[in-house]
């Protein structure tokens, strides 16, 4: 079994960590943070659209690379591991798959072509106030507009266009959602984070169906958590990275603290949580890339990615001490996207539900 990737999803990852990672610094991070403005890193998502990584996924017919789902994950995951401010999950993983799968060659040059040149951001819309995202009850779909409202939306003060999971008359459904339509109206949330999230409230909006069914918003669903899990990856990268490197320097009893026993315990434990979260998220990327069956892998994923990450999270900020809180550095990003990961589209305990029930399914 190969772990490896391959030469062109290596260079993939090695430009996506180069570019993010050298225009994310924390200074730069904190001066966006203080504007009061939505945090949002405009210069770096133009400079992604110029090296191709945000069209990396996309058909080759929209100005994309044609390439898939585990090369979103690295550019996703080099996100996740500087907390950068560019919404490479909401597009790459919520929005574009399913425009991508489902929609019409027009829209798909539309909204997808807007992308590939930094020109637009995509998000989906799962959650309404009941919580269970493939069971859309409060938002419904009579074939042309779009009544009732969405909670918790990713990057939902800044998209353009947003996937929505709907009731249709025909069951669940899929619906593509132009945010500066007429009867769209977007209400800021107050994260944590300071993200740009939002409650969307559409009174009769206009809408194109996608897709309808069961299978369909399944489909769309794996893929925006197992791109997800890859945004906790680097998350936890940086976590474990930034703790192994303080408790190197820190000393106490005039000996760096990572010579204790415990302390050197706690980081091995986190070491493992964050191979845990690796290897079960470039899984069920690779089985969605090559059209395999993955939903007991997604849901696998993101039950690591939850659990782990949870660990993760909080043995870094236990080993830092005081420093873990401290704004100032950049741990507190770390952690505070961990939390909001670890019960975004689902906790553990869901997956592990989710999970044990494509098991029997497929018993």
């Amino acid at each position: 079994m190969n772990f490896n990737f391959t030469e062109e999803q290596a260079a993939v990852r090695d430009l996506a960590d180069q570019i993010i990672g050298d225009k994310s610094d924390p200074a730069v991070l904190r001066e966006l943070e203080k504007s009061g403005e939505p945090r949002f890193d405009a210069e770096l998502w133009s400079t992604l659209a110029e090296a191709g990584l945000l069209g990396i996924s996309l058909p080759e017919s929209v100005g994309g690379a044609g390439l898939g789902l585990i090369e979103a994950g690295c550019v996703i995951k080099a996100t996740g591991r500087n907390a950068a401010a560019v919404p490479t999950w909401e597009t790459l993983g919520l929005g574009a798959p399913a425009i991508a799968e489902f929609a019409d060659d027009a829209t798909k040059a539309e909204w997808l072509g807007k992308v590939a040149a930094g020109d637009a951001i995509l998000t989906a819309a799962w959650h309404d106030e009941l919580g269970d995202p493939l069971d859309p009850q409060l938002v419904t779909f009579d074939g042309a507009a779009l009544t009732g409202t969405k909670v918790c939306v990713p990057a939902g003060l800044i998209a353009h266009a947003a996937v929505v999971a709907a009731k249709g008359s025909n069951g669940p459904a899929l619906v593509l959602v132009d945010l500066s339509a007429a009867g769209v109206t977007r209400v800021p949330e107050v994260t944590t984070a300071g993200s740009p999230e939002a409650s969307i409230e559409f009174s009769s909006a206009p809408a194109t169906l996608l897709a309808e069914g069961d299978e369909a918003l399944r489909w769309a669903f794996d893929r925006a958590v197992a791109t997800q899990c890859a945004a906790a990856l680097g998350t936890a990268e940086a976590s474990l990275a930034l703790t192994a490197e303080y408790t190197k320097e820190r000393k106490q009893f005039d000996v760096p603290i990572a010579s204790f026993q415990a302390v050197g315990h706690r980081v091995a434990d986190t070491f493992i949580d964050t191979e845990s979260i690796r290897l079960t998220t470039w899984h069920a990327l690779w089985r969605l890339s090559s059209g395999l069956p993955a939903s007991e892998e997604v849901a696998t994923a993101k039950f690591w990615a939850s659990y782990s990450g949870h660990r993760v999270a909080h043995a870094a900020a236990h080993l830092h001490g005081g420093v873990g809180g401290d704004r100032d550095y950049p741990l507190h990003r770390h952690f505070i996207a961990f939390k909001q990961y670890e019960l975004q589209l689902g906790g553990a305990t869901q997956s592990l539900l989710r999970l044990g029930r494509e098991i029997a399914a497929n018993a």
